[in-house]
């Protein structure tokens, strides 16, 4: 009987882990498509896109993939000043930041900041749900190291602007920026660009509160750092 349990406790354990190492490889296999081919959807798209048809059913999500080089220097300046300023000296965790959350959650004894990069925050985007436990968080640095292995940080900032959602049902750059000012994202504005990116955090309240005290001062601090923000 004690040999049975055995057996079949190792037999479990390596079901698990083949199972664990067939979904690492998918989520491989489509980071190193993704690298040469432009992703459609993501998982946080497809998250929003159920919720939304929850109230209507013929609801479709905004989006337009714009290439890298169609994309203006001001909105790539801005999105880097305001999430990651290291994007372009890290290989996906900024320690520095995350250790400065931390004190400040700490402190004000709720969540209130993050020190996820931009490499975080696009594996987040591409495969994990909304949900907030300890298995995404490892799942998530598991992503991310793969991401930053295979894609240049140009096309991780590329395909970052382009998933990550600006308002409700509104996901990418070129959607977002005529969604709001009603131009392309290859003539957005350094204000515009700036004011983009300060919505980033919660782009959905943003889009119904546009002109809020702290909105309007993330938007200047944005502004001010965006001249020495250097781009992929």
């Amino acid at each position: 009987m004690q040999k049975f349990i055995k057996r079949c406790f190792w037999r479990t354990l390596l079901l698990l882990a083949g199972a664990v190492l067939i979904y690492e490889s998918w989520i491989f296999g489509h980071i190193v498509y993704w690298n040469f081919h432009n992703p459609s959807t993501s998982a946080f798209m497809q998250d929003r896109l159920e919720v939304l048809r929850q109230k209507n059913p013929e609801a479709v999500l905004h989006t337009q993939w714009m290439p890298y080089e169609r994309i203006s220097p001001n909105l790539k300046r801005a999105i880097i000043a305001a999430e990651d300023s290291k994007f372009l000296e890290h290989e996906g965790f900024d320690f520095e930041a995350i250790q400065k959350a931390y004190e400040k959650n700490l402190k004000k004894g709720r969540l209130v900041a993050g020190g996820s990069t931009i490499s975080q925050q696009l594996a987040k985007n591409l495969f994990l749900s909304s949900k907030k436990t300890p298995w995404r968080k490892i799942e998530e640095a598991f992503i991310t190291l793969m991401i930053e292995n295979v894609m240049s940080k140009r096309r991780i900032l590329e395909v970052y602007l382009n998933v990550i959602e600006w308002g409700n049902g509104v996901f990418g750059a070129e959607a977002a920026i005529r969604y709001y000012y009603g131009v392309s994202t290859s003539s957005v504005t350094a204000e515009q660009a700036a004011r983009l990116a300060a919505m980033v955090p919660n782009p959905r309240f943003y889009d119904r509160n546009r002109s809020t005290p702290w909105l309007l001062k993330k938007t200047d601090i944005i502004l001010s750092r965006m001249a020495s923000t250097q781009i992929p």
